[in-house]
């Protein structure tokens, strides 16, 4: 993980999300915690992973999620260069 994202306000932060129960929680708490715009953004970015983890072309994507290339393009990064946590989440999705 980035060094310069381990602080204590955001242990402080995945805490929080860990104490949550049910996806109703996830909802109270996210809807509090984020705008709009940014639980969009949030959720797009997750479901372009999962579209390119699945092979899906980048027109497949930006068709179905309206992601801008650079956003699909940060993504796949991230698959492919960064923590391993998509694939992480994924694969725990799946059992």
């Amino acid at each position: 993980m980035n060094k310069k994202i381990r602080t204590e306000a955001v242990d402080h932060l995945f805490g929080a999300i860990l104490c949550l129960q049910n996806k109703e929680e996830c909802y109270s708490f996210f809807e509090d915690l984020c705008t709009v715009n940014e639980l969009l953004s949030l959720s797009q970015r997750f479901e372009v992973a999962s579209m390119l983890r699945d092979k899906k072309t980048y027109l497949e994507i930006a068709d179905k999620t309206g992601a801008s290339t650079a956003t699909i393009s940060r993504v796949n990064r991230s698959l492919n260069y960064g923590d391993d946590g998509y694939e992480l989440v994924f694969g725990r999705m799946q059992d």
